[in-house]
């Protein structure tokens, strides 16, 4: 039989402290050993560290006379023991700070006097000392003195009446201000453009949290493998006036990738996506993504140029433009257009965007079915010009599989068209999504509402390609795509002027990688703009989830509640992401 190892044992035992969370942690700095003393004289010798560690621990909480005896056990085997007097814990008083060479400020001084937090009364821990110096330091550099430092303290204990008074001497140093950049590697970004970034102005007073926040812009740039922001240090003969550059690191992350995506539904059918994208060609912290897109309802062609920082920190300028085909229940379409689009970020997920597109698109619309049974409608060319305003408020953990917070997103795209058709109209949509975490046993509650109405346009005048739909993976589950709202005689989705939806679902992990969902969806289509609650279809079903590590496979079944004439009884869809 083969042994395992040997189980930990404590070094010494510990006596004489009633206190539980004490001898607990007297237990700890003494530490444990993986075998017990061989001879008295080990276990002599494992007492006296022992001692000597659980003094050094009483001293750091404030036991200043306390007293560790070292012995052993009187008979048995060999068996190291400490006894602990703890006496009296000694109590903070008049904690001051003296400032080693010049002062600073007043500001500075209240602000670092402030930070201590050190209460006459509190015990005399040395922790809270040495934090009360970490917090003061901050302080000053906050306001302006990079170089802030400590120096060697004096600590006074009193044993007449049992107080510790700290003394923390602090080096302030000269008041930095904020110099040009400086770039601190050899990589394909433009020197010019990362002079033009910088939340300061040259001779801004030092704050370390602008050097944070130029880290974060050229993170979220997404064209960096990393990327650090320091302050240079200060040279002997720099004046104290002098302006300390800033130094930036970047190092460049692979010049291309390649995405590459599928999905599968019983309606939408089947296709792939990919995505190339070429980073930092112009030196902007820029990228060029180009987009192609086969699916048996929808092909795509796109290329786009995403410019960070466009102007203004925390701003970016997207434009495109590229070719599109949808063949669709209710509509066949071909065209192409381009667009622009900036976009004000607070953080990745929070936004304001404006922006407009121009479009050309031939389609093939079903407007009524004639006496025979043949779907009679219209091909349309149309020149299509759309404005969009749109607001993203994401308090959830996760872009793609959140378990917590909540997400809110508005848009708004007035839109004017011509050609064969001549009509204006505003297009609206909002969605709320919630996740609630139960327990502590991987179970989230996710819910979501999306409305929706076209505000100015009457059907059959707003074109079919522009109007609101729901069925399928995306939307009302259970139902195949399109398959909710009114329809042609002869079944034929007709689309409407509002949209109403929500769903709700029960998501629970079994494993580190694997998850189930139950779900429920409704949804109705509104031929007026008002969101309507009438006739709503419903869905419902369960799903499989699989962690891929950036974000869950998913694959869902579902069927309708209360199906109409020729809806399927299951609709399967596969594809990568939560469903909201």
């Amino acid at each position: 039989m083969v042994g395992g190892p040997a189980l930990a044992a404590t070094n010494a035992a510990v006596e004489g402290v009633a206190d539980n969370a004490l001898r607990t942690q007297i237990q700890l700095a003494v530490g444990e050993v993986r075998a017990p003393p061989r001879s008295p004289l080990e276990a002599r010798r494992r007492a006296v560290d022992a001692a000597r560690d659980a003094v050094a621990l009483l001293r750091s909480e404030g036991y200043y006379e306390a007293t560790a005896t070292p012995d052993i056990a009187p008979a048995g085997p060999p068996r190291s023991i400490v006894r602990i007097s703890a006496g009296r814990r000694f109590k903070l008083a008049a904690s001051l700070i003296e400032w080693v060479g010049p002062a600073p400020k007043a500001a500075a001084i209240a602000a670092a006097a402030t930070a201590l937090r050190l209460l006459d009364g509190a015990p005399g821990r040395a922790a809270d000392v040495l934090a009360a110096e970490g917090r003061a330091i901050a302080a000053l550099r906050k306001l302006g003195y990079a170089d802030a430092a400590v120096q060697p303290r004096v600590v006074v204990v009193d044993h007449a009446d049992g107080t510790v008074r700290p003394k923390l001497r602090l080096a302030a140093g000269a008041l930095v201000t904020l110099g040009a950049i400086r770039v601190g590697s050899k990589d394909r970004t433009m020197p010019a453009w990362l002079a033009r970034i910088p939340p300061w102005r040259v001779g801004a007073v030092y704050d370390p949290a602008l050097l944070a926040k130029l880290e974060k812009r050229l993170t979220e740039t997404g064209v960096y493998e990393s990327a650090t922001v320091a302050l240079a240090p200060a040279l002997p003969d720099a004046g104290k006036t002098d302006a300390r550059p800033v130094i930036v690191t970047l190092v460049d992350r692979p010049r291309h990738a390649l995405e590459l995506g599928a999905g599968y539904s019983t309606t939408e059918g089947s296709g792939a996506d990919a995505k190339w994208t070429t980073f930092n060609w112009l030196g902007r912290g820029d990228s060029l993504i180009l987009t192609v897109r086969a699916y048996d309802i929808q092909q795509k062609l796109d290329l786009e140029e995403d410019l960070p920082d466009w102007l203004r920190g925390d701003q970016t300028l997207k434009i495109g433009g590229g070719f599109l085909g949808d063949r669709t229940p209710a509509y066949d379409d071909i065209g192409g257009g381009v667009r622009l689009d900036v976009i004000r970020r607070a953080d990745l997920s929070n936004s304001v965007s404006v922006g407009a597109s121009f479009d050309y698109v031939s389609t093939t619309e079903k407007d009524a079915v004639n006496l025979l049974a043949t779907p009679v409608g219209e091909n349309l060319n149309l020149y299509i010009l759309t404005t969009r305003a749109a607001f993203t408020l994401d308090r959830s953990n996760s872009l793609l599989n959140p378990s917590r917070g909540w997400r809110l997103e508005v848009e708004a795209d007035p839109t004017w068209i011509a050609g064969d058709r001549n009509l204006g109209y505003v297009k609206t949509e909002s969605q709320l999504s919630a996740y609630l975490p139960l327990g502590g046993d991987g179970t989230v509650i996710a819910s979501r509402v999306k409305l929706g109405s076209i505000w100015g346009g009457t059907i059959p005048d707003v074109p079919a390609d522009r109007r609101f739909y729901a069925g399928g993976g995306g939307s009302v589950r259970g139902y195949g795509y399109q398959e909710v709202g009114p329809k042609l005689s002869d079944g034929t989705p007709e689309g409407g002027l509002a949209l109403t939806e929500g769903s709700i679902e029960v998501r629970q992990r079994l494993s580190r990688r694997w998850g189930l969902v139950a779900f429920a969806d409704v949804g109705a289509i509104g031929i007026s703009p008002a969101p309507t609650f009438d006739n709503l279809s419903i869905g419902a079903g369960f799903g499989v989830r699989y962690d891929l590590g950036f974000a869950p496979l998913r694959l869902d079944i579902g069927t309708p509640v209360n199906p109409r004439s020729g809806d399927s009884p299951v609709q399967i869809y596969i594809s990568i992401g939560q469903a909201f």
